[in-house]
């Protein structure tokens, strides 16, 4: 799948933009501004990634501290 990914954004920015119609320009910008927004998301799946593992670890020594 990531290199279909992949694939797909090379071809994204590959695209001349001076040979399309007023359609299609519109188009490449919306799926430009899905790409962003998929990064976007990516970047915060791996943020709360990192803090359920941190919430996760506190749990666990919570758990298992015998004080």
């Amino acid at each position: 799948m990531a290199d279909t990914i992949s694939e797909t954004v090379d071809l994204l920015y590959a695209v001349d933009q001076e040979n399309l119609t007023r359609d299609q320009q519109i188009a490449l910008g919306a799926a430009l501004a899905q790409l962003a927004q998929a990064e976007r998301l990516e970047q915060i799946n791996e943020r709360l990634r990192a803090i359920h593992q941190i919430l996760n670890t506190w749990v666990l020594r919570a758990t298992t501290d015998t004080r």
